[in-house]
């Protein structure tokens, strides 16, 4: 067993989140294209007498340390799994934002499945650490996976996609998070006439070309006008962000955490200054994508 094993895990933007009507079960059919991004959170899973979580970083003090935490039931997933006690110390360095439609809690658990599964030797193969990440969350799958892909059901059945070149974001972080199933609440009140969703044709040729112009025209969040109804702020931090130059602008996944997909680097950094002197936003980060999935980088 080595002494510890550390994981790094991307944080993702929907590029087209299209949302069907509510099923029975309470979720919604997704046409979800997911590309992960370069900014990243760090699971380390170390030998304990019991299952403890730790967390360092920006909103560390707004992640559970309990087992309401997707890391730690990532851990007992596993372990029940194959016969074992979920005995481990997870530490969770954050970076992604909290709450923020980054996928940030998913990429914990994605993060602590493979770092558990490395420091227990449990030799799970890849499509049952992606079975238990389904379980684990609609968003999980996608944070084993990384790159480019679209996910279908409730976003957990994924379609890899290719992607022909680098796209350069900035993501702005409000001040507090918004909850994914009071957005889904909303996009119901909204939209009583949800249709089945589809990908779109343009955005998948978009991605395949690498084209950044052609991505813009075709970003779209069937979430958005239900994460701006609870909270109204959001439209002027798009504003601020698109008057800075970017080329298309959005609310990732439920939000708030708001998605500027940007010309290049450089329009990447003016973006992110102007946001950041903007006070419409806590803080603004520049990233590419597209990242590589959950990947082992130390242990």
């Amino acid at each position: 067993m080595p002494a510890r094993v550390t994981v790094r895990v991307p944080a993702k933007v929907n590029v087209q989140l299209a949302v069907g009507p509510a099923r029975p079960d309470g979720f919604h059919d997704l046409a979800n294209v997911f590309l992960a991004v370069g900014l990243y959170d760090e699971v380390t899973a170390a030998p304990a007498d019991e299952l403890t979580i730790t967390c360092s970083g920006p909103d560390a003090d707004k992640v559970p340390l309990d087992r309401t935490n997707l890391a730690a039931r990532a851990a007992e997933l596993l372990a029940a799994r194959y016969g074992r006690s979920p005995d481990v110390h997870l530490h969770i360095a954050k970076d992604i934002p909290v709450a923020g439609g980054m996928a940030g809690g998913s990429a914990d658990g994605a993060a602590a499945l493979v770092a558990c599964d490395a420091l227990w030797g449990t030799g799970a193969s890849r499509a049952e650490l992606l079975d238990l990440c389904a379980e684990l969350g609609s968003d999980v799958p996608f944070s084993l996976v990384g790159g480019a892909a679209l996910g279908t059901g409730r976003g957990e059945k994924l379609a890899p996609l290719e992607v022909g070149g680098t796209f350069h974001w900035v993501f702005a972080a409000a001040d507090g998070g918004l909850s994914t199933p009071a957005v889904y609440r909303e996009f119901d009140r909204l939209t009583p006439d949800a249709v089945a969703p589809e990908a779109d044709p343009s955005l998948l040729a978009a991605l395949r070309a690498g084209d950044a112009g052609a991505l813009a025209g075709a970003l779209s969040n069937d979430l958005q006008a239900a994460a701006l109804s609870m909270r109204p702020s959001l439209a002027e931090t798009l504003a601020v962000g698109t008057a800075a130059g970017a080329l298309a602008a959005l609310v990732s996944g439920s939000g708030p955490t708001t998605a500027f997909l940007a010309e290049g680097e450089a329009s990447a950094r003016k973006i992110a200054d102007a946001l950041r002197a903007s006070g419409t936003c806590r803080s603004a980060r520049a990233a590419a994508s597209p990242a590589p999935g959950a990947t082992i980088v130390s242990g």
